[in-house]
């Protein structure tokens, strides 16, 4: 379908939403927040939090109802990147070099320039900072990154680290290749610098563009108007901050849909919100009746929010689908008309989720989804850890080993007990049996992917500081 035909096909009513959307070319905004968990939504039920405008999102699109991701950040980053589970990407772990995506992997940056787009990344990359790792190496256009897995992080003996002495106020962001001292909260920042790079794009080929807070994730710095609006709300200091920080996410949410719509691109533009592992401080309040939290490979620990807002062409409504982070790259491939290299189709292990995009209630055949936290000590051997927290997932059943109950695994019907509370690992054996055995399959073929393993024990300078003093000098 020419740009012309697509644009004609989105001016279309929305009774016309079924109209098969693949191949339509939009443009993209995929906002992916940091350590914001399922719960963290008023429209997910949250007694406290408001969000207005992720609600709108919410009410306005596609929403997948079971939608996982990993139960830590750079794994969760690698895997929508490139379509396939993160330890195939050799990503392990969130820093000591573990968290860098392997240069051999196509990225969807990558795939998406190819079908016409053109790319930017506001926020956080976490998949390597050394320069031949960056994302402008890895298809993307324009670049507006901090370091490291947060602002202001910082492991010595590695590689990964922000820029020295950083802050959520005023951070210093590297901007293409150079380091800019910026003004005001970080992710108003990010926001407002996507929304101008948006701005200067729209109109002249279709855009991608990637907005990953490193907001709420701690050390909870919080404007101290938007910690206000929840200090006499909840009794956990933190659950205030941490709401503060995604009531400012939801403003700025809020002020980028008026400008897709002022612009004129409301029914040209994909928007798709997710986090990117369970929740934190927020589940203390609240967690959607769910077991577990960031770092467990319980439910709590991967659900997602994955919210599809698409005017014009996608129709609300749930999906309850078992879907998860691997399918965001073949989804937007397809929507964008890209064709897939050999290597790139080999990669990719997700499904395309367009048949659920165009009817919510379409066949879906069911699938196994394997979850490790990993994260296991420096040089260690990751066999000695293969069963430490870990979960084997299909549409009914939940086979999970968290490390702490004796035995390997335990198995839960998350259909009919979704809180995962009792354990009926005795009454099916049968199950247990074929999942442990696409477990043990599984992780037999990981070892030729673990390529960031040795790197664990490498010293080096942390990039970023070396950029950083190369350009302003010692400090």
């Amino acid at each position: 379908m020419t740009r012309l035909a697509a644009l004609a096909a989105l001016a279309l009513p929305a009774a016309a939403a079924a109209d098969p959307p693949a191949g339509k070319k939009p443009n993209v905004v995929f906002i992916l927040t940091d350590d914001q968990g399922y719960g963290d939504l008023s429209a997910h039920g949250n007694p406290v939090l408001k969000t207005p405008n992720l609600d709108r999102l919410h009410a306005e699109g596609v929403r997948f109802t079971d939608f996982h991701v990993s139960p830590t950040c750079s794994p969760t980053r690698s895997a929508l990147m490139t379509g396939r589970h993160e330890f195939k990407n050799g990503v392990t772990h969130t820093i000591l070099e573990r968290e860098r995506l392997t240069p051999k992997a196509t990225t969807l940056a990558e795939v998406l320039k190819s079908a016409g787009y053109t790319t930017g990344i506001f926020g956080k990359w976490h998949l390597g900072d050394e320069p031949d790792r960056w994302p402008s190496r890895r298809g993307f256009d324009e670049t507006f990154i901090h370091g490291c897995g947060g602002i202001g992080q910082a492991y010595p003996g590695g590689s990964g680290g922000d820029a020295p002495g950083n802050s959520y106020f005023d951070p210093t962001i590297l901007h293409n290749g150079k380091f800019e001292k910026t003004k005001g909260y970080c992710t108003d920042v990010f926001f407002a610098q996507a929304t101008r790079w948006i701005e200067g794009v729209k109109g002249k080929q279709p855009f991608y563009c990637h907005i990953a807070t490193n907001a709420p994730h701690a050390p909870l710095d919080v404007r101290p108007e938007d910690e206000a609006r929840y200090k006499d709300k909840v009794k956990q200091p933190n659950a205030a901050k941490f709401f503060g920080m995604v009531a400012n996410i939801d403003d700025n949410v809020g002020r980028l849909l008026d400008k897709l719509k002022e612009w004129g691109l409301e029914k040209d533009t994909l928007v798709v919100f997710m986090n990117d592992n369970g929740g934190t401080a927020g589940v203390q309040v609240y967690n959607a009746g769910m077991r577990g939290q960031k770092g467990t490979p319980w439910l709590g620990g991967t659900r997602a929010s994955s919210l599809w807002r698409w005017p014009g062409t996608l129709a609300p409504a749930d999906c309850g689908r078992l879907a998860a982070h691997v399918d965001f790259f073949p989804t937007l491939a397809e929507l964008a008309g890209a064709r897939l290299s050999d290597d790139a189709k080999k990669q990719v292990e997700g499904r395309s989720l367009v048949p659920l995009l165009r009817d919510p209630k379409a066949a879906w055949d069911d699938r196994t989804l394997f979850t490790h936290v990993g994260r296991w000590p420096k040089g260690a051997k990751p066999d000695d850890h293969k069963f430490d927290k870990c979960s084997v997932r299909t549409t009914r059943w939940h086979l999970v080993a968290d490390g702490k109950a004796g035995k390997p695994w335990q198995l839960f019907d998350v259909t009919a007990d979704p809180g995962e509370k009792a354990d009926v690992i005795d009454k099916h054996p049968d199950v247990v049996k074929q999942l442990a055995a696409e477990y043990d399959a599984w992780w037999a073929a990981l070892p030729p992917y673990l390529v960031n393993e040795a790197a664990a024990g490498e010293k080096k300078e942390i990039t970023f500081h070396e950029l950083y003093r190369k350009q302003f000098g010692p400090k």
